[in-house]
């Protein structure tokens, strides 16, 4: 089995769902991620905060430099994860699906490097 990430692709500024629409998709999410566990996949899940509560701690002459804020500004950014165990990429790409129309928002399918 390999892990996969699939990553949440939020949009910057958006307006949240009103609550009865959210509800309906935090539903959909739990029984997402309960599918997932029942079928072995399931490895960890989470939802981020915004970008602007990140913090950067970046290499610099020897020292670490540490900024607030994100490493980057975009229009979109990562808003939650879902880590998974696949036997191969089209296994992957299926719970990525799921989890598009779960969420409602696009879905990033990547494997993780093999370690040695």
């Amino acid at each position: 089995m390999q892990h996969y990430l699939l990553s949440v692709i939020q949009p910057t500024g958006g307006e949240p769902p009103p609550p009865d629409e959210l509800a309906e998709i935090m539903r959909r999410v739990e029984a997402f991620n309960q599918e997932l566990r029942d079928a072995g996949a399931w490895v960890f899940a989470g939802g981020l905060h915004g970008p602007e509560t990140a913090t950067v701690l970046r290499p610099t002459d020897g020292d670490v430099l540490i900024t607030d804020g994100p490493y980057a500004e975009g229009k979109e950014y990562l808003g939650g994860l879902c880590l998974i165990q696949a036997p191969d990429l089209d296994v992957a790409l299926e719970w990525g699906r799921k989890a598009a129309l779960a969420i409602t928002l696009p879905i990033e399918v990547r494997p993780f490097a093999a370690t040695h």
